[in-house]
């Protein structure tokens, strides 16, 4: 509210935009594609849900959700080829669309939208590092960064796939680290027991092996014998990895590996983790991890990307907005921010006229 006056109330509401398209990915399905349902149903919103094609039943399972809740056709499951889903943004069909995936499928539906002025946002690619401090808690650092590095198989988008850490603790970090990942247990995820399951495709699986096989084809040496793990059947069941001896003319840490490996390298100062983080073509999520605030606000403010953590890794708060820079994608979810995604700003501006 501006003014609200004898003569005048001035004032800015947020008003829906209309139909929303939720374009949901594979690996959590549920959880991603709520963080716009949601917002934009309270805005007053109708919602076209489109699920990844590995997991169709999903949308089966929010129609059913919503029937007998929400007004007929206030949202609906739709199955979509790419083909058809572009047509449809390029017909101008919806006020915004929501997209959770790859750069080059960001990258056609903001070709479908040109010229039509809808609104997007999308989430795509990460490679995230950690950095960690001489004065960094060790224990929890592995604790958190290699469970950042390893959950869900590493089919996180805002999971650790490389970290620095300062050469004062590079040693003892490595070892722990090794030991942490060696005491996983690949398995079905439908067994208690099990604390890795399989990748979701035969083809991630491959493309995080060919990535590890060029890295040490290049140099780099491997933490965790195959062996370790006989559960890995060259297929979707995948043993973890650790690499050292790695560097940036690797594609295991520069370009997105989506599995459960991570790189490790030493670095000797701030500056130099800083570098090695920037150099990157993604931008979504940074762990550091220092008992100094101020020194990590001050690095923080300078590193290319949506969201900064502190002593902590992987992680959505509901309060904060989720967001990226560079080949990650442009837009926000969650937080105030991600409510105004759904919605368009309308101003009033009423000279009130007395008799």
């Amino acid at each position: 509210m501006a003014e609200d006056s004898d003569r005048f109330m001035r004032r800015i509401e947020r008003a829906p935009v209309g139909l929303v398209f939720v374009i949901a990915p594979w690996n959590y399905p549920y959880l991603t594609a709520c963080n716009t349902i949601v917002p934009a149903l309270i805005a007053g919103n109708a919602v076209l849900h489109k699920a990844a094609s590995q997991t169709l039943l999903v949308g089966e399972r929010w129609q059913d959700a919503f029937d007998g809740l929400l007004p007929e056709g206030v949202f609906q499951n739709v199955v979509l080829d790419h083909e058809g889903t572009e047509r449809l943004i390029r017909n101008r069909s919806f006020g915004f669309v929501n997209f959770t995936g790859s750069v080059k499928g960001g990258a056609a539906i903001e070709r479908a939208a040109a010229g039509t002025f809808t609104s997007l946002g999308l989430e795509l690619g990460g490679k995230d590092p950690g950095y960690v401090m001489e004065d960094a808690d060790l224990d929890w650092a592995v604790d958190v960064l290699m469970d950042g590095a390893m959950y869900n198989a590493g089919q996180c988008c805002c999971g650790i796939e490389r970290i620095y850490v300062h050469r004062s603790l590079y040693d003892s970090f490595v070892d722990r680290a090794k030991a942490w990942v060696s005491s996983l247990r690949l398995g079905n995820p439908l067994d208690p027991a099990t604390t890795l399951g399989p990748m979701a495709n035969l083809r991630f699986a491959r493309e995080v092996r060919a990535q590890i096989a060029e890295a040490v084809a290049a140099g780099a040496t491997p933490l965790i014998a195959r062996e370790a793990f006989p559960q890995d059947d060259g297929g979707t069941y995948l043993a973890p990895q650790i690499l050292v001896n790695v560097d940036h003319s690797m594609r295991v840490m520069k370009e997105e590996t989506f599995g459960p490996v991570v790189g490790i390298m030493p670095v000797d100062s701030d500056e130099e983790a800083l570098a090695l983080m920037n150099d990157s073509p993604y931008g979504l999520t940074a762990s550091l991890w220092t008992q100094d605030p101020e020194r990590a606000m001050a690095l923080a403010r300078r590193i290319e990307t949506g969201t900064v953590f502190l002593n902590r890794a992987d992680y959505l708060d509901p309060a904060l907005c989720w967001t990226g820079c560079k080949d990650t994608g442009r837009g926000a979810a969650l937080s105030v921010l991600g409510f105004h995604a759904v919605t368009r700003p309308r101003s009033y501006h009423f000279r009130k006229v007395k008799a």
